[in-house]
């Protein structure tokens, strides 16, 4: 018995080399092969097009007859009138994102959790979902209805809490638009930021929900005591997810919604980014310039939240 468990000890699996995977798994390298192709072609490829930040570029020179400026163009961004308030705007929102936005997924959640009923919870979580599934077109449209001049929601206001009544999409006051534009981002993705959470209580242990039930524990002691924690992980993950994708805050919700009253408060890096490469004053050099510095502080952010989430949680994405 004692020869078994030493032999067991000892015993190391043998090296698969690369060509024996690939003669055994042949056929899900084959079905990867179209994802590589996409992000090859898509994403990996078109890098090369960095090299406009550091150029007077010109569509008629291409990438390589164009004249070299050097850090001329993000000298020009930063000291521009229009980038450090889109940075502003930006960096506002996300932080808006990043604590109210994320919080309302998770309890959503949680509530869901404590949902007995089956068939009642199935709808529920279906109800929720459908949100995120309509056009972006139909979710501006409908919040300029609800929030115009005469729209229910803003008589609602001006009648039962005295507030102006006026155009809420218009107002160019600080938060205003931020805030509106959260919160139809927490509509529209509740209940799809919530199924990961689901998921992850899913699999939270009945055995330990049971003993707490058994030892008088509530359905909120629980929650708070058993799920939660078991659920952390996954919510530093998102946390860390979201983090990254900060920088990327704001685009076709925003294009549709901004107008000139509201450019101050609704620019943000993105929108700006794709103004100067598709609007009116044309400048792809600037667009390049501002698109590489937000992948740059995205990345930055991405790595920096995983290293404070590895330290403070002891859980990280990578």
């Amino acid at each position: 018995m004692a020869k078994a468990k030493a032999a067991a000890a000892v015993y190391k699996p043998p090296k698969v080399t690369w060509k024996k995977d690939f003669r055994r798994n042949w056929p899900v390298y084959l079905m990867f092969l179209p994802a590589i192709i996409y992000m090859v072609v898509l994403h990996f490829i078109p890098m090369f097009g960095i090299v406009m930040a550091f150029e007077n570029f010109k569509i008629s020179q291409g990438y390589f007859g164009s004249e070299w400026v050097g850090l001329k163009n993000f000298i020009d961004l930063f000291t521009g009138d229009q980038f450090p308030i889109a940075l502003r705007n930006t960096i506002c929102i996300a932080l808006l994102k990043n604590t109210l936005g994320f919080i309302p997924p998770i309890i959503f959640a949680c509530l869901l959790s404590m949902i007995e009923n089956k068939k009642f919870k199935r709808f529920c979580q279906t109800l929720s979902y459908l949100p995120n599934f309509v056009a972006s077109v139909v979710v501006v449209s409908l919040v300029s209805e609800f929030l115009g001049k005469d729209g229910p929601l803003t008589m609602l206001l001006a009648n039962m809490f005295g507030l102006e009544n006026q155009n809420w999409l218009a107002n160019e006051h600080i938060p205003i638009f931020w805030l509106l534009y959260v919160g139809m981002g927490i509509w529209q993705g509740i209940g799809w930021g919530s199924i990961m959470y689901v998921a992850a209580i899913a699999t939270v242990s009945g055995d330990l929900q049971e003993a707490a039930a058994i030892d008088g524990a509530n359905r909120w002691q629980r929650l708070f005591r058993i799920t939660l924690p078991c659920i952390m992980p996954t919510v530093m993950m998102m946390f860390v997810l979201g983090v990254g994708l900060s920088f990327s805050t704001g685009f076709e919700n925003i294009i549709l919604m901004y107008m000139p009253s509201t450019y101050d408060v609704a620019d943000t890096v993105y929108t700006y980014t794709y103004r100067m490469a598709f609007g009116t004053a044309t400048n792809y050099s600037l667009s390049a310039a501002s698109g590489l510095f937000q992948s740059i502080v995205g990345t930055i952010l991405l790595i920096g939240s995983n290293m404070l989430s590895r330290k403070a949680a002891g859980s990280s994405l990578f």
